[in-house]
């Protein structure tokens, strides 16, 4: 249930009263399976999956936290994680992973369940390794999707959390080229403020984000024992810029922020 949002964000029009959590997500699940499935989006094949792959190498038991259509945990479970399981609101995001293994019998397993991130259906300390990739951006209630991810994490587990970049991609930041002056830069937009914007990420693709400074993400989880130790800010790669006016300009502002968090015993 994750997605990228686009490089100037901008209020468009209210979401569609959903019916459940993840009604919004069902009638998204085409576009994102031709948007984001089978390496049809660069920056999560080239970028994202790779540095995920990376943080949670050696993990055996992963929870993939907001999976949407399985791409994450896919990788992870081909990569050599023996005991993998995404959750995500949304029943056509699931039957879409469901579909996609299916057609791939030479992948290793997925476990996919309905569930939401503020109550998890597992016990304590049921995973080695968690990751959140561009979802939590989804949630209304953070704290308690925090306080879940906290709750199933073992002892010297590593919880990989991904955002859109909150001080370069929040609400009101953007490129800015300006004629009058001759000038081309990053407006950086109200950091502290915590708001929710639907923004039109793709063609008629309307979506809410939830944007939050990075305390409500470190401070929650410093609260149960996990703790930062590991701030990723990765700059753009040249194929995320062939369209762009200011490459150079954009090459130094990030995009993704990844925070990776271990509980440690001896805190607790």
């Amino acid at each position: 249930m994750s997605a990228k949002k686009p490089k100037a964000a901008r209020p468009k029009k209210a979401s569609p009263r959903a019916t459940h959590p993840g009604a919004a997500w069902d009638a998204l699940a085409p576009w994102w399976k031709a948007t984001f499935t089978d390496g049809a989006d660069v920056e999560y094949e080239l970028q994202i999956l790779p540095l995920i792959s990376s943080e949670l190498k050696g993990a055996r038991r992963v929870l993939d936290l907001g999976c949407g259509e399985g791409h994450v945990a896919r990788t992870l479970s081909n990569k050599g994680a023996t005991n993998v399981v995404g959750i995500d609101p949304s029943t056509a995001q699931l039957q879409n992973a469901l579909a996609l293994e299916r057609s791939r019998p030479g992948d290793r397993s997925v476990a996919y369940a309905r569930a939401m991130g503020e109550s998890l259906p597992f016990s304590q300390e049921s995973f080695d390794a968690i990751v959140c990739c561009l979802a939590i951006e989804h949630a209304t209630n953070v704290d308690a999707v925090l306080g879940e991810a906290a709750r199933v994490l073992a002892d010297d587990g590593c919880f990989l959390l991904l955002v859109n970049h909150p001080m370069y991609q929040g609400e009101g930041s953007g490129f800015v080229d300006d004629e009058i002056l001759g000038e081309q830069y990053w407006r950086v937009g109200p950091y502290l403020d915590e708001v929710v914007s639907v923004e039109e990420v793709d063609r008629d693709v309307f979506i809410p984000f939830s944007h939050r400074p990075l305390s409500r993400y470190i401070n929650p989880l410093a609260e149960r024992d996990c703790l930062l130790t590991k701030l990723l800010e990765p700059a753009p790669l040249a194929e995320f810029l062939v369209t762009s006016i200011a490459p150079d300009l954009e090459a130094a502002i990030p995009r993704l922020l990844v925070m990776r968090f271990e509980r440690r015993r001896k805190h607790r």
